[in-house]
């Protein structure tokens, strides 16, 4: 790899040395001043940083007609009486939370949305205006992914990891003088928000779990998998918390390439991104995947082989205190019926929705289904007779 970058590094100083040639004398200050500003992205091996995330961010949202404001909310160096080390680092300076706030009316309910992993808020950016028209939309990058604050993870245990998530939603939410929400998850995003709900229920009015994950077990297949040399090998590479992103870092000035093919083959079915959404999403994925290593090492912590969690949800089911909306993609590989049996045990109400021509990522690939499911699963805050909302057409009732 290193041997890559000389040869990389080397052909980009010969082609700005050639440039140097060609330029003329009376254009030679203008062209110096220029090269400053370019050799440091350049040279620089991942050629991202955290404005190049604020700025992608910017051009993504830009496809949004509501008006928002972005903030990085400031949740001080930690909660003074937790004991867990998502606020350690070789610094004590503040963190930060990066969030877009969007216009609506005064007397709107307020939706808060969680990313999943390996995503930022930015992945909604097809779903804002139109649960904006109903709702008072607060979306996050958690803690160290996207735009917000990347502190050096130093937990040791799947409860150290979880407080790392759970204990700086709860700090942000103070920040932001929030009471009373809606929550909405998506895949690992909906883990944290259902242990935040299990946690912190007095601030969640309702919880809608898009696609979440800690409601499904370990199949037979999975064990009979492991038990193989190619399972052995895999279970090696995931317990040592390798994760996809340190793929991207490692291909360097590559590593947007990599990203935009599987932008277009991920997001190739359901209603089709546009050239525009696909450029800017690339764009925005690369940078928020690339950037310094933090939240996403979580991974290994949170999940054994397989994307099944190690502490699931399936285990408090019985403790859930706040009204449940399950979402998911008919083609969504997380299986609904996970929630189904977490239904049973439950002593809140609690709905499941899937939702035809969708997958994992069911807000981008239908969005207008995915709005209909979150508009009916939010009724009693919407409808002045939410007994009576009968479930849109095309939505399924699990």
């Amino acid at each position: 790899m290193n041997a890559i970058r000389s040869r990389w590094l080397a052909t980009m100083a010969e082609n700005i040395g050639k440039t140097n040639l060609q330029t003329s004398a009376s254009s030679a200050t203008t062209t110096s001043s220029s090269l400053r500003r370019f050799l440091p992205s350049v040279l620089r091996w991942i050629p991202t940083s955290t404005d190049h995330i604020i700025n992608a961010e910017k051009r993504l949202l830009s496809l949004v007609k509501t008006p928002y404001v972005q903030e990085q909310v400031n949740i001080g160096s930690g909660p003074p009486d937790s004991r867990v080390r998502w606020f350690r680092s070789a610094s004590n300076e503040p963190r930060f939370i990066n969030t877009v706030t969007f216009q609506s009316k005064d007397d709107a309910p307020t939706l808060v949305m969680v990313h999943g992993y390996a995503a930022s808020q930015g992945f909604f950016f097809r779903n804002f205006d139109a649960l904006a028209s109903r709702f008072r939309v607060i979306a996050i990058d958690q803690l160290g992914w996207g735009g917000s604050s990347r502190p050096d993870f130093t937990c040791k245990s799947t409860e150290e990891t979880e407080a790392w998530f759970i204990d700086s939603f709860e700090e942000w939410r103070k920040a932001k003088n929030l009471s009373n929400f809606i929550l909405v998850g998506h895949s690992f995003g909906g883990y944290v928000a259902s242990k935040y709900a299990l946690k912190h229920p007095e601030h969640v009015q309702h919880l809608v779990l898009v696609g979440s994950a800690g409601f499904s077990s370990e199949t037979e297949r999975i064990t009979k998998f492991l038990s193989t040399w190619k399972g052995s090998i895999l279970k090696q590479i995931w317990d040592s918390n390798f994760t996809p992103m340190k793929i991207i870092r490692g291909l360097g000035p590559w590593g947007p390439d990599l990203v935009r093919r599987y932008t277009s083959a991920r997001f190739s079915t359901g209603e089709m991104l546009t050239e525009s959404e696909s450029t800017l999403l690339t764009d925005y994925l690369y940078h928020t995947t690339a950037a310094k290593p933090s939240g996403e090492l979580c991974l290994n912590y949170i999940f054994s082989f397989g994307a099944f969690t190690k502490l699931p949800l399936l285990q408090s089911a019985s403790e859930w205190k706040v009204p449940t909306t399950f979402i998911y993609g008919v083609q969504d590989w997380m299986n609904y019926e996970g929630a189904q049996e977490a239904r049973k045990h439950m002593k809140v109400p609690c709905e499941i929705i899937r939702v035809p021509q969708a997958g994992h990522f069911v807000f981008i690939e239908n969005p207008s289904g995915f709005h209909s499911a979150v508009f009916h699963a939010c009724r009693r805050f919407l409808s002045p007779d939410p007994d009576n909302e009968p479930l849109p057409e095309g939505l399924i009732s699990a």
